[in-house]
């Protein structure tokens, strides 16, 4: 048996029901959680379990090349977390801010 808990919007208590559901199983089936919230993972708050690895991961933050950039702002406007500000000709970027989405590559 697979059983996902997913959602796109914080505080729903999608851990909660997560940790809940697997504390339940776990004396009926062999049970794996899995936390893969990529900026607060803390299903180890409420479950006491054995971490059994950790992988860095990373995402693609945009890079401007200077030389070509001729100032228009599209990067800017088409960023829906505001993670770059544009200057006349200078693009300054907030990588802490930046889901690497790719939207400001695609124009």
């Amino acid at each position: 048996m697979l059983i996902s808990i997913a959602s796109g919007k914080g505080g729903t208590g999608k851990t909660l029901v997560a940790t809940s559901l697997a504390l339940a199983l776990r004396d009926r089936m062999p049970v794996t959680l899995l936390d893969c919230d990529v900026e607060e993972p803390n299903a180890h708050l409420f479950v006491k379990a054995q971490q059994t690895g950790v992988e860095t991961v990373s995402i693609p933050v945009p890079y401007v090349d200077e030389s070509k950039c001729t100032g228009c702002g599209v990067c800017h406007d088409v960023c829906a977390f505001n993670a770059i500000a544009v200057f006349g000709k200078s693009v300054l970027v907030f990588n802490e801010l930046c889901y690497g989405c790719g939207a400001c590559s695609r124009f």
